[in-house]
């Protein structure tokens, strides 16, 4: 059973500290920023999705929707079918499911490279197999699903940099594998970190993502996050 299945009440006072102490990041590699990319995508004007996994999808769907230009960002489920896309199932992990999160963004604002910097840097510790800190299992790999060539190219290319430069303690796990589908998660999943923040799980492990990506990335840093229920305001 995960931490997060037996979570608890956190006061005011306990959450702030949580939430700008990186030392309580959990994972074995503690957050920094990366180096960006050597190669990107070319720039253009049309609207773009990834999907990436990286543990808890509560977390990185927190990430990224305090992110400029992420005009939403979804929790669900994606490498498995349809009939089984549910989180008790799911959980076993015995699905071939990865708890996902499906981010649509603007690249005139920040491109994709950008995007798998901030993933690299702050959303999971790429280092680990089939699991993030507290949370074990392959549903909580690490794994992006590219929704085209290019961006299969890019992410394949910057995992090789980041090795290359012996960025992290140890060898990129992160798979990178084509996107087939993504099934959105139960709603009572959306938005878990901003409307739970008392969470304990959510203090210990997640706030301290959103404040890395403050730290390292203010310019794109956006203090309001774009839940999915205001995604079309």
């Amino acid at each position: 059973m995960s931490q997060r299945h037996m979570v608890l009440g956190f006061g005011a006072a306990a959450l702030i500290a949580a939430a700008f102490s990186l030392n309580s990041h959990s994972y074995a590699e503690p957050a920094a920023r990366v180096p960006a990319p050597l190669a990107d995508e070319a720039p253009h004007a049309h609207f773009e999705t990834i999907v990436v996994a990286g543990g808890c999808f509560w977390g990185v769907q927190g990430v990224f929707q305090h992110v400029k230009g992420v005009t939403q960002a979804v929790s669900g489920y994606s490498g498995g079918s349809k009939a089984n896309a549910h989180y008790e199932l799911v959980g076993t992990g015995e699905t071939g499911h990865a708890e996902s999160v499906r981010i649509t963004f603007d690249p005139r604002v920040v491109s994709f490279g950008k995007i798998l910097q901030i993933y690299f840097s702050v959303a999971t510790d790429p280092t680990e197999l089939n699991r993030q800190g507290p949370d074990v299992g392959s549903q909580y790999r690490s794994v992006i699903f590219a929704t085209s060539d290019s961006q299969k190219k890019v992410a394949q290319a910057y995992i090789a940099q980041l090795n290359k430069a012996h960025v992290f303690s140890a060898p990129i796990v992160t798979a990178v594998d084509s996107f087939r589908a993504f099934y959105p998660a139960e709603g009572y999943h959306q938005d878990y970190a901003t409307l739970h923040p008392d969470n304990e799980y959510i203090a210990e492990n997640d706030l301290p993502k959103i404040a890395a990506l403050q730290q390292f990335f203010p310019g794109l840093y956006r203090p309001q996050a774009k839940l999915v229920g205001t995604a079309g305001e």
